[in-house]
């Protein structure tokens, strides 16, 4: 899956008086072009920027698989080695996925869970920066 990741810098309402100051990064799905993800983020965020707004970077993202959990608050991101086997011959190949969860344990729990029918080995797994995966409408 083919993600665009943006990084966006921005002068967030905090509800009080004073904005907040906030770099945050998105990742946008279905996105046919880098403008279509930065217009399909701006939607998403208008209603809490309080003056200006910048894009500081727009990157496309692969991942294996995406494993979300609507009642965890963080991404995770976490480099497994998917092993198979075509006859005599052992092929291993290196491939990024993120599960959302509340902490660490609980990460490394669902991500083996949920890659329990294949034949794999978790190589790291570390919390990221992600604020949150949006869809962009077709």
């Amino acid at each position: 899956m083919i993600f665009h990741e943006i990084k966006v810098k921005y002068e967030r309402q905090t509800g009080e008086d004073n904005p907040k100051s906030a770099k945050e990064i998105y990742l946008v799905d279905g996105a046919v072009s880098f403008a279509d993800a930065e217009n399909c983020l701006m939607a998403e965020i208008k209603p809490f920027i309080f003056g200006d707004c910048e894009v500081q970077s727009c990157k496309r993202s692969q991942f294996f698989e995406i494993f979300p959990n609507k009642d965890g608050e963080y991404w995770y991101k976490a480099r497994v080695e998917m092993i198979t086997i075509d006859g005599e011959k052992e092929t291993r190949r290196t491939v990024s996925v993120l599960v959302q969860a509340n902490m660490l344990d609980d990460a490394v729990f669902a991500l083996k869970q949920a890659l329990n029918s294949y034949d794999c080995e978790m190589i790291s797994i570390a919390k990221t920066p992600i604020m949150d995966i949006l869809h962009a409408v077709q």
